[in-house]
């Protein structure tokens, strides 16, 4: 191998700083659940997905130190506080922890894909197995107590067809009848009804335990914003004689006492924001009616210009760590100019 080729490329170190930055968030999250959830299957799988998070953390620090590579800042036990009482249902923790599973395989995925070391290659692998097994076990153990999220059902398709107009794709004119929604777009819709319910409640959560008006108000708005989005997908559901979502009960407590530090609320709401933003561009590209590009459309510019909103927090308040990345070469010459 030649020695250039066990330098990190400019991939592979935001794959590692990324992953470094999410799994210490997690394990604060994870961390504090533990605490408190009651049922013992439910306890178990969220002990696994905290001993995946804590031992991929070990494996990223290794990295780190053969690299030479600075350790990034990322979250640790004094953004949460284990005295707080609870805060989230054993339901919310197990539907959390199976959601961010998810995203956990589609991000692990596109790193090995990013990868081009094979010690990296290597590692994003393992961790996409590792969260692969998270999400199958979560989902077993969600529907063996029957709070499993359940996508609507429809008919299996007994025979083949093809578009035979355009309007197919139609469905902005209002004098005209929109076709039913196809199974690639209900599927679609279904998703982001559930990822705006449990961000809502996550907002919620937060602003209740957040001490700051400004991080309340911020995720006050951010919970208004997932119910409206919610309510825009269940009409469109229902308008197509879809109305039996099975979402599980979700629920927060009552608890105002402060639990995690408001720069961990403002990056996992930035998170979700951004993990949003991509689930609505990959929907919009995926349906084929015209209304609903537009809604996918519209809405993502409001999640847009709500996390443009957080960002302006984090960087007022120095919360907001920045990626690595090239030094500025022309901030160079001008500094030694000044020598």
């Amino acid at each position: 191998m030649n020695k250039n080729d066990t330098h990190l490329t400019s991939a592979e170190i935001a794959c590692l700083w990324n992953s470094y930055i999410n799994n210490s968030m997690s394990k604060c999250i994870l961390d504090f659940m533990l605490k408190h959830i009651e049922d013992k299957d439910i306890k178990l799988v969220v002990e696994y997905a905290y001993d995946i998070a804590t031992h991929h953390l070990d494996q990223l620090l290794g990295i780190f130190e053969q690299d030479d590579y600075a350790i990034p800042q990322g979250f640790s036990k004094e953004d949460v506080n284990m005295e707080a009482p609870w805060l989230f249902s054993d339901t919310f923790c197990l539907t959390y922890v199976n959601h961010m599973s998810k995203v956990g395989m589609l991000t692990c995925g596109g790193y090995v894909g990013m990868s081009k070391r094979k010690d990296l290659r290597n590692l994003y692998t393992q961790m996409l197995a590792d969260t692969s097994t998270l999400y199958n076990q979560t989902t077993e153990i969600a529907a063996s107590k029957e709070i499993l999220a359940k996508d609507p059902f429809i008919e299996v398709p007994k025979n083949t067809d093809y578009v035979s107009s355009k309007a197919y794709f139609s469905g902005l004119n209002p004098l005209k009848s929109k076709r039913p929604l196809n199974a690639v777009e209900i599927s679609y819709l279904f998703m982001n009804t559930l990822t705006n319910t449990i961000g809502g409640k996550l907002c919620l959560a937060f602003a209740q335990t957040s001490p700051s008006k400004e991080i309340q108000d911020y995720m006050l708005r951010g919970r208004d914003i997932s119910n409206k989005h919610v309510q825009v997908f269940l009409e469109t559901l229902l308008d197509n004689d879809i109305p039996n979502l099975g979402i599980p009960e979700l629920f927060v407590s009552d608890s105002t006492t402060k639990t995690f530090s408001d720069r961990l609320l403002m990056f996992h709401i930035s998170l979700l924001s951004a993990s949003g933003t991509g689930n609505y561009a990959t929907a919009a590209a995926a349906s084929q009616r015209s209304d609903l590009v537009l809604d996918y459309e519209r809405l993502s510019l409001e999640i847009g210009q709500y996390a443009k909103s957080g960002a302006d927090i984090m960087i007022k308040h120095n919360w907001l760590e920045q990626p690595p990345g090239p030094k500025d070469r022309e901030k160079l010459a001008r500094k030694k100019g000044e020598e």
